[in-house]
């Protein structure tokens, strides 16, 4: 933790203690509502670092906007002011993210998916879960590795990332959450120890013409990442471990999802356990418009549990 870490830190532990909330919707419905009369600059907390808007300085408490100047968090917007930092609160935690919009290769993402991965990450672990090692792969702002070690406190928790920019910000929300993790930077499991009791994943999923780190899935119409992470955890499983994964699937027309065949083949081939379920039917609808979706009927929302038999 550096002097700048700190100050970020002390932006999260006074927007605490004034009981800020915000949830970040798609940006789509972001779009929507900054187009509104009176959304143009911001008028209170939320505005500036919810809905990322600029600000004149006094819109904001002095120890705030101090906070954010001493965390390299502030940039010039003509002649306002606009946070690069974004906070948002999930299941109780908050956490830093990047300011809308996200166009930056470095960008640290965190929206709906994140909501639902939480909800998902939670349901599978049960209210009685006990655990030695946990890693999350690709664990951006953290929500993955916070959430599950919340619930479950695991003796050592691992956060891995290619993106420097979410790593530190994931130790900041770590810290401010009292939950010690670990940060690698890594693409993958490259240097994730052996026995894991759980491995987490929310990769990118959907096919970025941008190429996009935390947007890009790859190919399988965006689900290649996903595939490549699934058959690089299992080995990594203790007896009994399970790897939890969020992602979405191209559901190809007549109905047929190819990455659930082929995370079965994978699963099959080490002798583990799948279970498979859509979580939401339809998402990012909108990417059916483009040319490599053009054979795709929908994108799902799915949740797959790979189990390493004992």
């Amino acid at each position: 933790m550096t002097s700048t870490d700190d100050a970020l830190l002390e932006l999260l532990r006074r927007l605490d203690d004034s009981g800020y909330d915000f949830v970040t919707p798609t940006p789509l419905t972001h779009q929507r509502v900054v187009r509104r009369p009176g959304m143009q600059t911001a008028r209170d907390v939320r505005d500036v670092l919810g809905w990322s808007l600029p600000f004149e300085p006094e819109v904001l408490p002095a120890e705030l906007f101090r906070a954010l100047q001493s965390g390299g968090a502030l940039a010039r917007h003509g002649t306002l002011w606009k946070s690069t930092v974004r906070v948002s609160r999930v299941h109780g935690l908050l956490f830093l993210h990047s300011a809308f919009p996200t166009d930056d290769e470095d960008s640290v993402f965190l929206g709906p998916d994140s909501y639902r991965f939480a909800d998902f990450v939670l349901a599978e672990m049960g209210p009685d879960c006990r655990l030695e090692r946990l890693v999350d792969i690709g664990g951006g702002a953290g929500v993955g590795a916070l959430i599950a070690s919340q619930a479950c406190r695991p003796a050592e928790a691992i956060l891995t990332d290619v993106n420097r920019r979410a790593l530190r910000l994931a130790r900041i929300n770590a810290q401010h959450a009292g939950i010690p993790i670990t940060t690698r930077e890594a693409a993958d499991l490259d240097g994730a120890p052996e026995n894991c009791d759980l491995i987490l994943a929310n990769p990118p999923y959907i096919v970025d013409e941008a190429g996009r780190t935390y947007r890009d899935g790859g190919d399988l119409h965006g689900g290649e990442i996903s595939l490549q992470w699934a058959k690089a955890a299992i080995p990594k499983l203790a007896p009994g471990g399970r790897f939890l994964l969020y992602t979405g699937s191209a559901i190809l027309r007549g109905g047929r999802d190819q990455l659930k065949a082929e995370l079965t083949r994978a699963a099959e081939a080490q002798g583990c356990a799948l279970a498979y379920r859509e979580l939401d039917p339809d998402v990012f609808g909108e990417e059916l418009d483009t040319a490599p979706y053009a054979d795709v009927e929908r994108i799902a929302v799915v949740g797959c549990t790979i189990t390493k038999p004992r």
